[in-house]
């Protein structure tokens, strides 16, 4: 059996979000590509930092209201009430200050490997991390997502 390595099971298209996006432009985003979470990256791609739903649904400067649109809705009620708790999930919204943007609550803290890392050297950097995501760069710029998802396919595979 082959060793598996990063490159292997990286996702290459890797969604990103700016910086500078207000908080109701990166819920439209993860909601509409389905993603619970995207690196944030300057121009040239270089990673700077790690967004999430769970970044938005702790964020506290927002005004408290209900989800508007069924696809957050059903995203809301399905999803992430399995994973967080209701009184997280009742703060959780989708518009507010314009001035508050995705650098502001942004994970700045990264979890990057190389393409020749072995996956399991990913899985224990995830685990280790308590993380749903971890990035492929080279030169510091994003080459590819690896997911927990895509560590699940991993085993399936074996």
């Amino acid at each position: 059996m082959k060793k598996l390595i990063a490159k292997d099971v990286m996702t290459r298209a890797v969604l990103v979000a700016k910086a500078d996006w207000p908080l109701d432009r990166l819920a439209e985003f993860l909601i509409e590509n389905g993603i619970s979470g995207a690196p944030v990256t300057d121009e040239e791609r270089r990673l700077f930092g790690v967004v999430s739903l769970t970044d938005l649904v702790r964020h506290d400067s927002l005004p408290v209201r209900e989800p508007t649109s069924h696809a957050l809705h059903d995203y809301y009620r399905y999803t992430l009430a399995q994973q967080y708790a209701q009184e997280e999930l009742a703060s959780f919204r989708v518009e507010g200050d314009a001035t508050v943007t995705v650098q502001d609550i942004m994970t700045p803290t990264i979890y990057n490997v190389d393409e020749g890392t072995s996956v399991q050297r990913v899985a224990e950097i995830m685990t280790q991390g308590q993380i749903h995501r971890l990035f492929v760069t080279r030169d510091g710029k994003v080459e590819g997502i690896i997911t927990t998802l895509d560590m699940l396919k991993v085993i399936r595979d074996l």
